[in-house]
């Protein structure tokens, strides 16, 4: 089993809206609307307002915002730009290239251009970990079949290897796509996609191809939308299958 993530940080400041503008112009990022939430890589990034802070950070060396640049000279153009105090010019480590910038809170932030070969050895360890976790998979009765649609139709990350299908559904979560003789498909829904708008999906799917499910007794409308939202069922879907019949769904998010 997997530990907990760390998935966001929060910034207090005296003055967030100063602290926003900087990191707004510094790292050409914009917030959320209406909120200091930015979001670098998969990590949020929160600035708010606090009066239980100083305006300037008595201990700035007692933590160190890390953001991974791949050119680290534009970058720190950026933030010379955005007016910015330098704590450590760049500087090359071994394992990369290392500059130290002071915000306007005078917390320190860090930018890292790593080497080529410390990539590849972080690239290497995650491997390593996600080679002992769990992983979903269902058959399919042709595998070309499949990878054509998954690829060019759902426009999925696919890779192939010993006769069966990667797929690659955030870059790094794997499900198997094997071949089976005797093939039936699933009777639940193997995969489901959330999508911002479930007709805007629905649409575009179509213009693809694909024939929506309708079932019977399910309050569907036209389209082959349950509106779960408008009838406190859950959220908007609809159901497809893929070539082999197994049954995937477009829901929405909202």
């Amino acid at each position: 089993m997997s530990g907990p993530a760390l998935g966001s940080l929060l910034l207090g400041s005296a003055d967030p809206t100063r602290l926003r503008n900087w990191y707004r112009a510094a790292f050409d990022e914009q917030p959320e609307n209406g909120t200091g939430f930015f979001t670098f890589g998969d990590v949020g990034f929160l600035v708010d307002g606090r009066d239980d802070v100083a305006a300037a950070n008595p201990e700035p060396g007692r933590y160190v915002l890390n953001f991974h640049v791949t050119d680290l000279e534009a970058a720190g153009a950026r933030l010379d730009a955005a007016g910015t105090t330098w704590l450590q010019p760049a500087e090359q480590r071994p394992d990369g290239v290392f500059a130290t910038a002071v915000d306007p809170d005078g917390n320190y932030v860090q930018l890292i251009q790593f080497t080529q070969e410390y990539l590849d050895r972080a690239r290497a360890r995650r491997a390593a970990r996600r080679a002992h976790v769990p992983f979903s998979g269902f058959s399919v009765d042709d595998v070309d079949a499949a990878a054509r649609f998954y690829r060019d139709v759902l426009h999925l990350e696919v890779s192939e290897a010993n006769g069966m299908l990667t797929l690659h559904l955030d870059g790094t979560t794997p499900v198997l796509v094997y071949p089976k003789k005797d093939h039936v498909p699933a009777l639940y829904t193997v995969l489901n996609f959330p999508v911002d708008d479930v007709d805007r999906a629905v649409d575009e799917l179509a213009a693809a191809g694909v024939t929506f499910e309708r079932y019977e007794g399910s309050p569907q409308d036209e389209r082959g939308v349950l509106r779960g939202r408008q009838l406190g069922m859950g959220p908007d879907i609809a159901w497809f299958t893929d070539p082999a019949g197994n049954v995937l769904s477009v829901l929405s998010t909202g």
